[in-house]
């Protein structure tokens, strides 16, 4: 048995392929798209997965002002923020936040965020989710590939 063909490959940063790819979140519920696209930025979904470093690919997230709560999560659930003052934790609910500038890309980093790992590592993950309201985004350059995130699991 040729035991050299079995060799783990550990990816690092110069060594990673890392995709731009977008998503169409249009009717989707805010957990399991949020769960998914965690996923794709940590790059669980590729064989040559490192769990320590940096080897997903780039999220470009269309349409979010079109995601939905299941249930009475849009008016129910409340996410809370604390101004650094006494007295001053303030509570918003997802219908609040969507009236206000970048609620939307709030609601879903918050939900992206609490699916990463804590540290160094999940800091520089988000800082490759990109959230538009709109149809359109900025990021065609890079030439991403639409991708249909209802084939992940």
């Amino acid at each position: 048995m040729d035991t050299l063909s079995y060799k783990t490959i550990s990816v690092n940063r110069e060594t990673a392929q890392k995709e731009w790819v977008v998503v169409d979140a249009t009717d989707q519920i805010v957990g399991r798209l949020c769960s998914k696209v965690a996923k794709l930025l940590r790059g669980k979904y590729k064989p040559t997965f490192t769990p320590h470093v940096d080897c997903g690919d780039n999220v470009i997230i269309i349409n979010a002002e079109k995601i939905k709560f299941s249930g009475k999560k849009e008016t129910d659930k409340l996410y809370t923020r604390y101004t650094g003052y006494p007295g001053g934790q303030r509570f918003n609910t997802p219908a609040e936040l969507r009236t206000r500038k970048n609620g939307v890309d709030k609601i879903v980093r918050h939900a992206v965020k609490g699916m990463l790992p804590k540290g160094p590592l999940g800091r520089s993950l988000l800082s490759n989710l990109y959230v538009f309201e709109g149809a359109e985004h900025d990021k065609a350059a890079q030439k991403p590939k639409a991708i249909d995130i209802n084939q992940y699991k």
